[in-house]
């Protein structure tokens, strides 16, 4: 049965090829100072940095910017974005890009008024703001994260080799995002391929949790299905737009927090995943991605009845005449093989990890209890020694 609970999403979304209207719409309703924040300068290479500023100038903003948010935002940068926006006096901050940059931005808007250090209240305390919030919005142009409609926001601290998400919540949520599928169009496919595989898991973390009939999981089951679909029809060509759109979707879904709503969730590869961020750097798609087989078969027995449902209703596994043992397992080595036909990183060799690594990575993972088995330090170690 569903648990009790309260929800609400306060964010206002655009989507579409006319998505930047939402823009023009909104900017009149906040202050003078616009903080604009992305991230390597691909967004004036392909037009749309130019869009947003016409944007903000016919709405007679002053624009002050805040570039080289990097794809796993450190803590080091969130201080400089802190300092950036108090120094602009921001009234609003216009975060132009992926969910690193929309990450990024949550972490400044909460810090700029705070008055202690902002990693060790929000991301090691996990506190919850006391200070004035300074409002976000979004404008993305890469998929994956849902942090367009969250108050999610990961940062990374190399020194303390610790990548952590702090949840915020409501009044953290941009207030307003533009979502025009166009924008993720020239995407390179390894980062395109890898925000498949982060929505892939924001499903998966959720689904796999619990053991009641709730209609949460039949939500996620089609979300997963319209995925599986259009993923490799993008890959085989990036501008069809109907894919770009369904998967732009489906992302702000797997987690705006609406599937979460009166169910466990597990979370723990993102931790895993999290864990080889903060040691390599290397892309956070691709490091889920590449502990997920492994850590997925050694926890199925425990949460069997679930594995088996899902090989069933989202791979379309025939149980019939199967153990269930046989139908889960077929429906892991079917994920499997869509995994690779995308051509995401299946091992943590590919992403730079040794043997001699992996204490230092028991030692970075945090450990979740809402999944079907509550992890040991062992038992991490030995599913980052099988995803070698």
């Amino acid at each position: 049965m569903l648990g009790n609970f309260s929800y609400c999403n306060p964010t206002r979304l655009y989507f579409g090829k006319d998505a930047m209207k939402g823009l023009e719409e909104e900017l009149p309703k906040y202050g003078k100072n616009v903080l604009l924040v992305y991230g390597g300068g691909s967004i004036k290479k392909n037009g749309i940095y130019a869009q947003v500023k016409a944007a903000l100038e016919k709405c007679g903003k002053n624009v002050f910017e805040d570039a080289g948010v990097m794809p796993n935002p450190t803590v080091e940068k969130l201080y400089e974005g802190v300092e950036r926006a108090r120094a602009a006096k921001a009234d609003l901050i216009l975060a132009v890009g992926g969910g690193s940059v929309c990450d990024y931005a949550k972490a400044v808007s909460v810090s700029v008024h705070c008055d202690e250090d902002p990693w060790e209240k929000y991301y090691i305390r996990f506190e919850e703001p006391t200070c004035e919030i300074v409002p976000v919005a979004c404008v993305l142009t890469m998929v994956g994260t849902g942090s367009e409609m969250n108050g999610g926001s990961v940062i990374t601290n190399h020194a303390q080799k610790l990548k952590i998400g702090h949840v915020f919540g409501t009044e953290v949520f941009p207030k307003f995002s533009v979502l025009n599928p166009e924008f993720t169009f020239t995407l390179p496919e390894y980062q395109m391929i890898a925000g498949f595989y982060d929505i892939m898991s924001h499903i998966l973390e959720q689904y796999f949790s619990g053991t009641d009939d709730n209609t949460s999981d039949y939500i996620m089951e089609g979300l997963l299905r319209s995925l599986i679909h259009s993923a490799p029809i993008a890959k085989k060509n990036p501008t069809d737009y109907e894919a770009r759109s369904n998967i732009m979707w489906t992302a702000t879904w797997a987690l705006n927090t609406l599937v979460a709503m009166g169910k466990d969730t597990d979370w723990e590869v993102h931790m895993l995943g999290q864990a080889v961020g903060a040691h390599t750097d290397a892309t956070h798609g691709m490091t889920l991605a590449a502990v997920s087989m492994a850590y997925y078969r050694y926890i199925m027995p425990y949460g069997l009845a679930k594995f088996r449902r899902y090989a069933v209703n989202v791979w379309g596994v025939d149980p019939e005449g199967k153990t269930d043992e046989a139908v889960a397992a077929e429906g892991l080595d079917r994920m499997e093989a869509w995994m690779k036909s995308l051509g995401l990183v299946m091992n943590l060799t590919d992403l730079g990890v040794k043997e001699d690594m992996i204490d230092g990575l028991v030692k970075s993972t945090l450990v979740m209890e809402g999944g079907y088995k509550v992890l040991t330090p062992e038992e991490i170690a030995r599913i980052f020694r099988a995803s070698l």
